[in-house]
């Protein structure tokens, strides 16, 4: 297998089964943007109602009744988040790309201030190539984890339990640079 197909793999994992299994009971969930067919697939080993569709899938909802909003490959901004905000559910969380500390620090810090406005717990995330960020109103994505459903996910090539709670440990001065910003 090729690096940018594990890439491409650890990325519709990490993604899907992170937020997954740290919300306790995701009912309704949004992907929001590119959509791969093998994203699709790991996103179907979780119960539950999962739509996916382009940005204006948002704009469509008009309840809180979601629990969780991964976004593949959309920019987040404020207008995006307002629109999330007033669809999520009061415990609900997201899940969406950044840039890597190493890449574009401002960008990545940029991204934990913007969320960190309206959650409670905001951490970036890094996994092969990729650095997402997990923001959240209840659930922490190393204490909340739950293990009934990550230890018992099938047909995995990135994604355990170990990895998912390793992903959230970064290198002391990184650690150190982000420790006023990212809210754990």
């Amino acid at each position: 297998m090729s690096a940018s197909m594990n890439d491409n793999q650890a990325f519709n994992e990490m993604m899907v089964h992170v937020p997954l299994c740290t919300h306790k009971e995701p009912k309704n969930i949004l992907i929001i943007g590119s959509n791969a067919q093998e994203l699709k697939e790991q996103a179907q080993k979780h119960s539950g109602n999962i739509e996916f569709g382009d940005i204006t899938l948002l704009n469509s909802k008009n309840e809180k009744n979601i629990d969780v909003v991964i976004l593949t490959d959309v920019q987040l901004d404020e207008i995006i988040l307002a629109n999330i905000d007033r669809i999520l559910k009061d415990d609900g969380l997201i899940t969406f790309s950044s840039k890597s500390f190493q890449n574009d620090k401002d960008r990545l810090i940029d991204d934990l201030k913007l969320v960190g406005n309206k959650f409670w717990i905001a951490m970036p995330f890094k996994f092969g190539h990729k650095t997402s960020i997990l923001a959240s109103k209840k659930y922490h994505p190393t204490a909340d984890i739950i293990l009934q459903r990550s230890d018992i996910l099938d047909d995995l090539q990135y994604y355990s339990t170990e990895i998912h709670s390793a992903s959230f440990v970064f290198p002391a001065s990184i650690h150190k640079a982000l420790t006023t910003i990212a809210k754990r």
